[in-house]
């Protein structure tokens, strides 16, 4: 994804990857349709439970090459705490999605 430089081309980019990743995990999911809130979608699985999602691209680590942060944009505001709301980080050189652990 080097060649895409606008940061909000990227940001649709990763989603559009993670709704096919959680319907891959058998997950139905709604999308946010406007650009901004503290989601970015509803992913509800077979058993009904509802999951709040903000999908974050990983940033490349300048000091070690190679070596992705996380999660781009810092933690979770103290609203999408409030909320349960769970990121899922995006790695753009290797397409990889993956949960991110949270601290309480």
């Amino acid at each position: 994804m080097k060649h895409i430089k606008d940061t909000k081309r990227k940001g649709d980019f990763a989603e559009y990857y993670a709704v096919t990743w959680l319907w891959d995990k058998g997950y139905e999911v709604f999308q946010n349709s406007g650009c901004s809130g503290l989601i970015d979608m509803i992913a509800v699985d077979k058993d009904g439970t509802i999951i709040l999602i903000d999908v974050k691209t990983a940033k490349q680590d300048k000091r070690r090459k190679n070596k992705y942060v996380n999660v781009s944009g810092g933690s979770r505001t103290e609203e999408q705490k409030k909320l349960g709301v769970k990121f899922l980080s995006f790695n753009p050189d290797t397409r990889q999605l993956s949960w991110v652990k949270h601290k309480t």
